[in-house]
């Protein structure tokens, strides 16, 4: 173990007491365990940025189309018969 000094400020400090005596374990381990727990989770969206990114595809979504159907579909035919081209091998 590496032994490092922080500053944190009273609420702070009366939450990792707390929580490590409800735990019944130490501090030390109550903060390591929580910031693995929050390493963990630190790529995912918070709430409020979940919500905000679904009304912006709601908003794509119910935004009226910029091309014809047809065209749309002509143009993803077009990218499937190049992507077969592409895995093919030549001898």
């Amino acid at each position: 173990m590496v032994k490092v000094t922080y500053s944190l400020d009273e609420a702070t400090v009366r939450r990792i007491r707390a929580g490590a005596r409800q735990l019944e374990i130490a501090q030390s381990q109550f903060v390591r365990e929580a910031v693995a727990d929050y390493a963990a989770r630190k790529d995912r969206l918070s709430e409020a940025e979940r919500l905000r990114m679904l009304e912006v595809l709601e908003r794509i979504r119910d935004s009226p189309p910029t091309r014809p159907q047809e065209e749309v579909e002509a143009e993803l035919r077009e990218i499937r018969e190049l992507r077969k081209w592409a895995w093919r091998r030549e001898p």
